[in-house]
Parts: structure tokens; C-alpha cells; sequence
């Protein structure tokens, strides 16, 4: 079943008429519980932490600019070993945001240089966390583990076990006369 939440797991709402005409620095991070939703959002068997800082702007009139970096301490399944692992990952993106039914902004809404905005409100946890998600190595490898490895160490198990495996074995023996 695919995840569905309408609600999101890191909520940080931006009220935009608060932000002054030189802009403003916002620093957020998620608290533990958010941390294991987040978690269970991007199918991880945990996130220890994850903080951000962002540089809020005005953007063409009626708009925001996020520039932010993040970071965040989780742990993966390798997809060789199938270990888990901790690591940290962190990377800088930028948001571009607009209200909806701006007419100088429609057009670029639509063709997505900007998110649209309702009530005067833009979730920083989201945009954060979206960020997140785009960087998330969808096969992650454990540091020092290669696929190569598992491939010889199978090699190395013999190839009696893989004949006992295939079910084609039998069959390639009597088209061989052995059988």
C-alpha cells in the first residue's frame, strides 16, 4: 500500500506577511516524533535528526524565495548486504513560491519555476523535507560494500549450490546425455 499522509509529518507554517522586505533567516528542526514520521515517509528504519536553515526573500512582488541547506543524521539498508547504516547527508536547494491565482505568477505555477501558495501560508518543515526526499539515494550502499563482493563470495560458495537452485540443472544434464 503506498504511503498517503494529508498532513505532513514536519509542519514549520511561514505566515509570508511576516517576512520584512530584506528577508529573514528561519532555523528549524524536526523533534523525535517527526523524525520517525519522516522515517516512515521515506521507508527508512530511522532519522535521527534533521535541521535547516533557510534565508527567506520577497520574490517578484507577491512571492518567496527559500534558499536552505539541510542536514540529516539517518540510517539505511544497504542494497547489497541488506545491513543497516548510519550516515548523514546535507545539500543546499531553492523554492520558489507564488499565491495562487497571481496573475503575473500563473503562468510560471504552471509551468512549475514556482509552488503555489493558499492563505498567505508556506510549510518550511515541507519544503525542508521535500528537499530531503530529492536527495535520498533510492540504493544506498554501506560505506566499503561493492556488489562485486557478494557476486565472488557466491562464486566461491561453489556452483553445486547454484545447480541445486536452478531448476533448469536437471534439464541441461540430459541434453548433455547424463541423465
Amino acid at each position: 500500500m503506498p504511503y498517503h499522509n494529508p498532513q505532513p509529518e514536519f509542519s514549520r507554517p511561514l505566515d509570508v506577511t511576516r517576512v520584512p522586505p530584506q528577508g529573514s533567516t528561519e532555523k528549524i528542526s524536526a523533534e523525535s516524533r517527526e523524525c520517525a514520521d519522516l522515517a516512515r515517509r521515506f521507508g527508512l528504519p530511522a532519522l535521527h535528526g534533521l535541521e535547516a536553515e533557510l534565508k527567506v526573500s520577497r520574490w517578484r512582488g507577491e512571492g518567496l524565495k527559500i534558499k536552505g541547506r539541510f542536514s540529516v543524521d539517518l540510517e539505511q539498508t544497504c542494497v547489497v548486504s541488506l545491513d543497516v547504516f548510519r550516515s548523514t547527508l546535507g545539500d543546499e536547494f531553492e523554492s520558489y513560491f507564488l499565491p495562487v491565482g497571481s496573475a503575473a505568477g500563473a503562468a510560471l505555477i504552471e509551468e512549475g519555476d514556482a509552488e503555489p501558495f493558499e492563505n498567505g501560508i508556506i510549510d518550511m518543515g515541507e519544503v525542508v523535507a521535500e528537499a530531503v526526499a530529492l536527495v535520498l539515494d533510492p540504493y544506498p550502499k554501506k560505506p566499503g560494500v561493492a556488489f562485486a563482493d557478494v557476486i565472488e563470495d557466491e562464486i566461491a560458495a561453489g556452483s553445486d549450490q547454484e545447480a541445486e537452485r536452478n531448476p533448469f540443472s536437471s534439464l541441461e544434464q540430459l541434453r548433455k546425455g547424463k541423465g
